[in-house]
């Protein structure tokens, strides 16, 4: 039966080595049509570089990492990296990284192709000079924390809307006391317009719940103007200040890059809808910081949710802490039960289809910055 395995390795060439492997799990599959992970438009074994891989290094504080990713790989040696050192110390034979991505571990790893982070930000990574001329494949973690990270920011909103951000602190007196918030300032969602600053993977989650509270939602999206049924009107990034005069809710979901970075400034916050309130659960760097400070101490926005802030963390003496109209959360919109797992199965069916040479879930664009 040789003979029949060596025809068909010459006929089908690399394609059929994706056959020795194992296939796609049934949660994985699940997963990405879920969360509508997209491929990358091209097939790994198609890039000239790529050879089956031999040695991966995976930077993780989980003991359990590499044991739940070996099956993955059953003929590649993982190496578990307990710490950055160890990981830039063992990355010299490595063909692919996984967990990390650092200026040292990349210049360390002179022979690898592929890094596969497992987070969603990525702009520390592209920015890595050696990451763009060498062109290494990049995959992360984006989409997967959007369920968590679309409920966190309804959630924020719901806080001031029903008052709850005056209720909560006022519970500690004692006093029963229901005229603490007038009724002007307790709204009634239906019918408000919702504006999503970027209708990737976390503004369609945030997007989809707000239209299911029966709101308006109008986006913006720089890759496109497909709308949605669950969106009223789509436009492109020159679009956002027309949009946010009529919103009477902002939710920025936008990743950072140059382009984003600042660009909720005084002149953005001039033309919000008077008495709208921002969300934030994007990045703090998208935020001119004084300028969100200036119209919420002016009382021309209504308040402010910011799961992220520039700097953070935000120092303790930061106005932002004592203003009444603002709730702030450490940065955890992307923490839940499910978020772990989800993460170890986009791993391990990235893993799965680097051996194989298959198209890549989550490439990230270089050029774009995600």
């Amino acid at each position: 039966m040789r003979w029949i395995a060596f025809i068909t390795a010459v006929l089908i060439g690399p394609a059929a080595m994706a056959l020795d492997g194992p296939a796609a799990s049934p949660e994985a599959t699940r997963l990405i049509a879920a969360l509508e992970l997209r491929e990358g438009s091209t097939a790994v074994r198609e890039d000239p570089r790529w050879q089956r891989p031999r040695t991966i290094v995976v930077r993780s504080d989980y003991p359990g990492m590499v044991p739940a990713l070996q099956p993955m790989a059953p003929r590649v040696r993982l190496l578990w990296a307990k710490s950055d050192a160890e990981a830039v110390a063992a990355a010299a034979d490595a063909d692919a990284i996984m967990g990390l991505c650092s200026p040292e571990l990349v210049a360390a790893a002179g022979q690898a192709l592929w890094i596969q982070l497992f987070s969603a930000g990525s702009e520390r990574c592209v920015a890595i000079p050696e990451v763009r001329e060498r062109q290494l494949l990049l995959t992360n973690m984006q989409r997967i924390s959007g369920p968590e990270i679309a409920e966190h920011a309804i959630g924020l909103l719901l806080a001031f809307t029903r008052g709850l951000n005056v209720y909560l602190p006022d519970q500690k007196s004692g006093r029963w006391r229901p005229d603490l918030v007038p009724r002007s300032q307790t709204w009634e969602l239906e019918g408000r317009t919702l504006l999503v600053a970027g209708l990737g993977g976390i503004g369609s989650q945030v997007a989809r719940r707000a239209h299911a509270l029966g709101m308006r939602v109008v986006a913006t999206r720089a890759s496109g103007q497909q709308r949605p049924d669950y969106v009223d009107e789509v436009g492109g990034p020159e679009a956002l200040l027309r949009l946010a005069a009529a919103a009477d809710v902002v939710v920025n979901a936008l990743p950072l890059t140059p382009a984003t970075t600042g660009l909720f400034d005084a002149r953005f916050f001039a033309a919000m809808k008077p008495g709208a309130y921002f969300i934030n659960v994007g990045r703090g760097r998208s935020v001119v910081t004084a300028d969100l400070l200036a119209a919420l101490q002016e009382r021309r926005l209504a308040g402010a949710g910011l799961d992220v802030t520039d700097p953070e963390p935000l120092p303790a003496d930061h106005p932002l802490w004592q203003l009444p109209n603002v709730i702030i959360t450490p940065h955890v919109a992307a923490s839940s039960d499910k978020v772990s797992g989800r993460l170890l199965t986009v791993a391990q069916e990235n893993l799965r289809r680097y051996v194989a040479g298959e198209r890549l879930l989550s490439v990230v664009d270089a050029g774009r910055g995600y």
